[in-house]
């Protein structure tokens, strides 16, 4: 299997540490945090990492080379930054087959495993891993509609939310995807929504189930750096 590591954003919240790099060589409990997204992507089984490169992007290639533990990394250059679904579109040349998605600023405190398991069940198209949210948090991201544990929609940062599960930064996906990515319209903010990509293959009938995992970060700010170093310290 694949894995796709979207790792082309500054981080401009970060401040003075993305100044001169890039956000997926900000440490993370002494290490960057990129390793952290690799590690886990390795630890799920996969056997190919595919990363989404832009802002200082000859950085991450300096530091991992062509390969980290022994699995090969093919980068791609996201010229412009027209948001996930977008990133995700760059690497469709270079993945055959389902995949599993990594967002590259996502630190997991224990195994992706489990989604990559569920998204193998007869079946299954897809999985995205999930997490409970408050209202006010669930309005400024994607919320997923449920029957059971299959999706049945999704809804981009909606006023009235109809639930407070929300994916984190772990899919695993068909390659079809790469085909509904192309056919999303951009958003008021120029941005191509993985989340409506999804929700486009949902709409065709393809089986897309939700798991639970551990505790995630998504480092975003200074205070999201702290919380992700004790996660896997």
């Amino acid at each position: 299997m694949y894995a796709l590591i979207p790792a082309a954003g500054r981080g401009t919240r970060l401040g003075e540490r993305t100044e001169t790099q890039p956000k997926g060589l900000v440490e993370i409990a002494g290490q960057p945090l990129l390793t952290h997204v690799f590690e886990t992507a390795i630890d799920a089984g996969v056997e190919k990492l595919v990363v989404v490169i832009g802002y200082e992007g000859a950085q991450i290639v300096d530091h991992f080379g062509d390969a980290f533990a022994g699995v090969p990394i093919t980068y791609v250059h996201q010229r412009e930054r027209l948001g996930l679904g977008h990133a995700v579109l760059q690497a469709a040349p270079h993945i055959d087959g389902s995949f599993l998605l990594l967002n590259g600023d996502n630190v997991f405190a224990g195994s992706v495993a489990p989604a990559v398991s569920a998204a193998s069940e007869e079946g299954v198209d897809g999985v995205l891993a999930v997490e409970e949210v408050s209202t006010a948090e669930a309005s400024t991201t994607g919320v997923l509609e449920l029957d059971g544990d299959r999706v049945t929609g999704l809804v981009e940062k909606p006023d009235d939310p109809p639930s407070t599960l929300v994916t984190t930064g772990c899919y695993v996906l068909p390659r079809d995807v790469f085909h509904a990515c192309a056919l999303v319209q951009p958003s008021a903010e120029d941005e191509y929504q993985l989340s409506e990509a999804v929700g486009l293959l949902v709409q065709a009938g393809y089986n897309i189930e939700t798991v639970r995992l551990g505790k995630c970060v998504n480092v975003n700010t200074p205070a999201d750096v702290e919380q992700a170093a004790r996660l896997v310290e």
